[in-house]
């Protein structure tokens, strides 16, 4: 068995802003396995915010020690590596090489159901509020939007994106930019715009204060959610757990993750990085009746991979064969 860690780098279709700082391409790193004349792949997406860099996911990706004789396996993997994008990205394309060693599905040798085109939130960039509002305009045709904000100016700017796409549904991530004071000022004049939820609006870590409020407006935890691990530490302060792949390491923990989400009572949000196609395809799978469906990653890029997924009015389809699973 051959493990190889590429670095990718995808231009973006526009500057795409968030609360902590601005980029102008998507970063990746994609995996080759090779075994007995099968190739498998995966991509993820490393995140600074989890100290994560390329360079430190490939040496992560290159210190698996992989015999020829002696494959590696899914459940060997989530032994060798920590929850986080190196593991993802290796899981995915073991999972995908299984597909094609055996002919069949990923779906199916997960014992899923058939999967199905999941309609998806598009993001709009954190702007001054005219220009939110014309990129809203733009995308109004679209079901579901999510609006990334910062703080001050963020009423002003959701009454600008309301504006400018009267008819869509909106989530908002505020990406741990709000203090308590804030979510209690904000959060019912955001429900008055047709907000549905807001994600991560405290940062990881210093969010006990959800504890003692009400929380009027739905709360999701993406950055103090990783992998089924986190989950006691969310009890009492959360509404729903954004599933990304680059936090639980792979499809293998998402899977398992959501599981156990929903049996505790959560709603389950499966979100992504901005990277391509070949990052969303698992995720599609682990998307399948979510709650919130935010796998617009390839929509942002100038140019995405051979083989893209589809999008369409239904939604993100599945992916074809292909490009993976």
């Amino acid at each position: 068995m051959k493990v190889s860690a590429y670095k990718d780098v995808f231009p973006l279709a526009q500057v795409f802003t968030i609360a902590r700082g601005s980029r102008t391409e998507a970063v990746v790193v994609r995996v080759v396995i090779e075994h007995d004349g099968c190739t498998g792949r995966g991509e993820c997406v490393p995140y600074a915010r989890y100290g994560e860099s390329v360079e430190s996911v490939i040496d992560q990706i290159e210190s698996l020690s992989v015999s020829g004789s002696v494959p590696l396996t899914r459940a060997a993997l989530q032994a060798a590596l920590p929850p986080g994008a190196a593991r993802n990205a290796v899981d995915c394309a073991l999972w995908d090489l299984n597909a094609k060693q055996t002919n069949m599905p990923v779906w199916k040798l997960a014992g899923l159901s058939k999967p199905g085109p999941e309609i998806t939130a598009f993001t709009l960039s954190l702007a001054t509020p005219e220009k939110m509002q014309a990129e809203a305009a733009k995308n109004a045709f679209r079901p579901l939007l999510k609006t990334k904000l910062g703080g001050e100016g963020d009423v002003a700017r959701i009454e600008a994106v309301r504006k400018g796409a009267p008819d869509a549904r909106i989530i908002v991530d505020a990406n741990e930019g709000w203090t308590p004071e804030m979510y209690r000022s904000l959060a019912p004049v955001l429900v008055r715009l047709g907000v549905e939820m807001v994600e991560q609006p405290l940062p990881a870590g210093k969010d006990d204060a959800l504890l003692d409020m009400e929380r009027v407006l739905p709360v999701c935890a993406d950055e103090s959610c990783h992998d089924r691990n986190s989950l006691s530490g969310l009890r009492g302060k959360y509404d729903m757990v954004n599933i990304k792949l680059d936090k639980t390491g792979g499809l293998t923990e998402a899977l398992a993750l959501r599981e156990e989400a929903l049996a505790q009572g959560y709603q389950v949000m499966v979100g992504c990085m901005v990277g391509s196609s070949l990052a969303m395809a698992p995720a599609v799978l682990v998307a399948q009746g979510a709650t919130v469906v935010d796998l617009d990653g390839p929509l942002l890029l100038a140019e995405d991979r051979p083989e893209g997924l589809v999008y369409d009015d239904l939604g993100v389809h599945p992916s074809t064969s292909g490009l993976w699973g």
